[in-house]
C-alpha cells in the first residue's frame, strides 16, 4: 500500500489472466465431472486468489457445480429434467435435429452456459462435496468445447 500526498492510500497489486480451451468428450446424455482437469490447469497458473470462469460453447450442453459424492444426484438430475422438459412433446416446433434437440436447448438454458468459481490459496474454492460438471443434454453428444479463464493475483 502506498500513501499519496493527499493522504489517500493506493493498493498496488498485479492481476494477471490466463485462458485455456478444454474439450470434454461425452458419450451421450449425462453429467460429466471434470473438476480435476480444471484444478490441474489452475495449479499450473500459480494464481493464489482470484476468479475462474468456465463457459461451454454449445447450445445443448450446460455447466453446473453440484454434489460429486453420490451418483444418485446425477441420476436425479436426469430424471427431473426428463419430466420437466419432455422429448416428443407435440408443442415443440424445432424438431429438425431430432426429438432430443429442443429439450436439450431448454435444459441448457435452465442451467446456463457458464459458472464462476473463486480461487483461494491457489485452489478452486469449492465445498467438500462440490464438483464441476458438463451436462450433456443430447442423446449423442460428442466433444464439447469450453473456455476456461482465470483472473488472479499470484
Amino acid at each position: 500500500m502506498q500513501e499519496t500526498t493527499q493522504g489517500v492510500f493506493i493498493l498496488q497489486f498485479m492481476l494477471r489472466h490466463a485462458q485455456h480451451e478444454l474439450t470434454i468428450s461425452t458419450r451421450g446424455r449425462g453429467l460429466y465431472e471434470f473438476t480435476d482437469d480444471v484444478a490441474d490447469w489452475l495449479s499450473a497458473q500459480k494464481a493464489q486468489t482470484g476468479l475462474l470462469t468456465l463457459h461451454v460453447r454449445h447450445t445443448s450442453a450446460s455447466l453446473t457445480v453440484n454434489e460429486n459424492a453420490s451418483p444418485d444426484v446425477r441420476r436425479d438430475f436426469e430424471s427431473w429434467f426428463d419430466q420437466a422438459v419432455p422429448e416428443g412433446a407435440r408443442y415443440w416446433t424445432h424438431t429438425l435435429e431430432g426429438d432430443d434437440d429442443m429439450p436439450a436447448h431448454l435444459k441448457a438454458s435452465l442451467l446456463g452456459p457458464s459458472v464462476t468459481i473463486p480461487i483461494a490459496d491457489g485452489r478452486l474454492a469449492l465445498g467438500t462435496w462440490q464438483g464441476i460438471y458438463l451436462c450433456e443434454h443430447r442423446d449423442h453428444g460428442g466433444p464439447r468445447s469450453l473456455v476456461v479463464t482465470g483472473w488472479g493475483e499470484g
